[in-house]
């Protein structure tokens, strides 16, 4: 960060040294947010769910295939009570087979999409009371009850019946997993195809 600022410094210096000439101007913005708070979220085991090998015969020819359900354990710690939101990044974006607010599962050689997961937050306890989740698709100018964790929303919790975000400091949820994967007439199913979904679980401060 310094080694930019001192750069454009001495570059204007030297450009305002010389003799007046007429120019044009851009401005330059910094900006940034100071959070009173931070948090860090954390997902049991890692964060890793391994389906192993899943057999060709075992798929659905022509619909979906729902693989078993899984259930990871969320943490979110912050220093002091925080209102903040979380949301997904897809980091296989595009390649999601049936849902656009899932989570892609990557695709075969074939460029042919493998499937979708998708992610929901139950249970949620904040600071040790039973709270609700509710989720926003404005950026967090209106709310609605849903348990969707998604990079398509945002999610926070709110008290009772309540369709606000609430400060908390301790969050503990279950992340409970919905995966499926494509017909295997979509498929090009001749070597063996990974299973390759990676999504981060990002945190924001309102």
């Amino acid at each position: 960060m310094v080694s930019p600022l001192t750069t454009l410094t001495a570059t204007l210096l030297l450009i305002g040294a010389g003799p007046v000439w007429a120019a044009s101007s851009q401005d330059l913005t910094v900006k940034g947010v100071i959070t009173p708070s931070a948090c860090a979220p954390v997902v049991s085991g890692g964060g890793t769910v391994d389906f192993g090998k899943v057999s060709v015969r075992d798929l659905n020819a022509d619909t979906y295939t729902d693989l078993p359900r899984e259930t990871m354990l969320l943490s979110v710690r912050c220093e002091g009570p925080t209102i903040f939101t979380l949301n997904t990044i897809d980091n296989r974006a595009g390649t999601a087979a049936s849902h656009f607010s899932w989570h892609g599962l990557g695709m075969t050689p074939n460029d042919e999409k493998v499937g979708d997961a998708g992610l929901g937050l139950y249970s949620p306890v904040a600071d040790g009371v039973p709270v609700r989740t509710i989720t926003s698709r404005d950026g967090g100018v209106t709310w609605i009850p849903s348990v969707m964790l998604s990079h398509s929303l945002l999610t926070a919790v709110a008290d009772g019946d309540g369709l606000a975000p609430i400060a908390i400091q301790a969050l503990d949820a279950e992340i409970r997993l919905i995966t499926h994967i494509a017909p295997a007439s979509n498929l090009t199913l001749t070597d063996e195809v990974p299973i390759d979904g990676h999504a981060t679980v990002q945190v924001n401060y309102l």
